[in-house]
Parts: C-alpha cells; structure tokens; sequence
C-alpha cells in the first residue's frame, strides 16, 4: 500500500493561507478606496460591526473606539477635516499581508486654506474578518 503524498496536505494549508491572504488584501484596498473617497457609510460597511480603531490621538497612546457608531462618530469629525483640503488624499506607500492581518504604510497629503503643501506618514495594521475590517490600530510620524 502505497503512503499518501504529505505534500498535498501542506499545498491544501498554503493555499487556504493564500486565499486568505488575498481576501485580507481585497478587502483592505476596499476600505481605503471608500476611505479616500470620504465615503463614511461605505468605510462603515467595510467595517465588522465590533471593529476597533485605535486613533493616533491624543500622544502618545491615542484613543480607542469599538463598535461601528463609536467609529462613525468619530470618523465624522475627521472626515469634516479631510474635506476642507479638496487635495487631501491618502497615498499608499507599501502594503503586505499575511493571513488576517494586513500592514499599509501610507501617506497623507493635503493643501492647507493658505495654498501649501503639507504631508503626514504612517502605517496601519489591519485584522480582518468574514471579508470585512475587524481592527484598525494607526500609527503615524509626528511631533511630539
């Protein structure tokens, strides 16, 4: 009897790990989409319905939000924010996953009401779950 090939199984793990991975990345890309469009409900729907963030303020620890009407609250503020630039956009840098988890370093530029330029970097570490964005932690270059 002959023994059954054991690469097989570890092909069947790796691709189940890569289509995960995929799906990590497909629904990253969906919530930045929405998210530079200033789509609040579309980020909100890309979003788990007990999805945490953890903002960037106030420093050094930022603030924590769970559940989506927490985000949405707060997200509402900074997207009045983003729209008083007509130029503020998040660029990306660099994105990688791995199973669930997925690490976006972007860029945030912007033109302020007096015509100049300004920019912010950071990065993003993702969960996601069931397709959608379950944790958002930020982490972001400023001044102390």
């Amino acid at each position: 009897m002959s023994q059954p090939d054991k690469r097989q199984g570890v092909g069947s793990v790796l691709e189940i790990q890569e289509a995960l991975t995929e799906a990590t990345t497909a629904a990253v890309q969906r919530f930045g989409e929405a998210f530079n469009r200033h789509d609040l409900d579309a980020v909100i729907a890309a979003m788990t319905e007990d999805c945490v963030l953890e903002s960037t303020f106030p420093q050094p620890d930022g603030t924590r939000y769970e559940g989506q009407d927490a985000i949405r609250a707060y997200w509402e503020e900074l997207f009045r924010f983003f729209r008083s630039s007509s130029q503020a956009v998040f660029e990306t840098e660099e994105m990688f996953a791995a199973g669930d988890r997925c690490v976006f370093r972007w860029i945030y530029c912007w033109v302020d009401e007096d015509g100049k330029p300004g920019h912010l970097r950071g990065i993003d570490v993702f969960r996601v779950r069931d397709g959608k964005v379950a944790e958002k932690l930020v982490y972001a270059k400023a001044n102390p």
